[in-house]
This record gives structure tokens, C-alpha cells and sequence, in this order.
């Protein structure tokens, strides 16, 4: 598989950022299914669009590097905020997206896009 990894990162990075842009998209806009519980304005108007761009900036691959470190950032502040008062563990707390989010982001900031990305057809340095 080893020979398969350039793919493999730019399938990560891309279904990373499909799947953290319905984040955004259920907080602003209620779709594909409305948010289970009311949350707070500031979790709306502040993580939702940074969500929904992100998420769809990391998908195309722009800008990669600083809207991954966005992303990431956004996901530690949120799991502190959220889920890592109430329980040590991330399993216990309900934060183990959030962590996960964080993490995979953080990688993908510090790799960069890599192939299948507009910033790699712009020239941009993917190591």
C-alpha cells in the first residue's frame, strides 16, 4: 500500500473536509437535518461558517495549510469548551470527534494538500 499513499492522503484530506462542511451546513442552515438542540448564538455565527468554508476549502484543497490550522483550532477550543470539562476521557466526555477533528487537521496543516488539489496545480509546496 505503500506505493498508494499520495492517494491515500488526498482521499483523507478531501473526505475530511466533505464530511466537517455538513457540520457548518447543519448549523447555518438546518440541512441535511436541523440541529438536535439549540445551541448558542456564537457557536452558529462563529463555528458554523468557519465549518462550512473550511471544511469546503480542505475538500478542493486552497488554501490548505491555514484553514486546516483554522479548523483545528476551532476543534480544540470546542472539544475544551464543550467536552473535556466533563470527563477526562474523550470517550466519556462525548468529545472524541472533536479530538479526532483536531488532530486529523493539525496533519493536514502541517502536510499540506497534496495531490488532487487546487493548491497543488497552483504550485504551492505540498511538504
Amino acid at each position: 500500500m505503500k506505493g498508494f499513499h499520495p492517494q491515500a492522503y488526498a482521499l483523507m484530506r478531501i473526505v475530511t473536509g466533505f464530511l466537517f462542511l455538513w457540520h457548518g451546513t447543519q448549523k447555518l442552515l438546518g440541512f441535511p437535518v436541523p440541529m438536535p438542540m439549540e445551541a448558542p448564538a456564537f457557536v452558529i455565527y462563529v463555528a458554523g461558517p468557519i465549518e462550512m468554508i473550511g471544511g469546503l476549502l480542505v475538500m478542493l484543497g486552497l488554501f490548505t495549510r491555514w484553514t486546516a490550522f483554522l479548523c483545528s483550532g476551532l476543534m480544540a477550543a470546542a472539544y475544551w469548551m464543550a467536552h473535556g470539562t466533563n470527563a477526562l476521557f474523550p470517550l466519556a466526555n462525548g468529545g472524541e470527534l472533536a479530538a479526532l477533528y483536531c488532530f486529523v487537521f493539525l496533519f493536514i496543516s502541517a502536510k499540506g494538500a497534496g495531490i488532487w488539489s487546487v493548491d497543488d496545480s497552483r504550485g504551492i509546496p505540498n511538504d
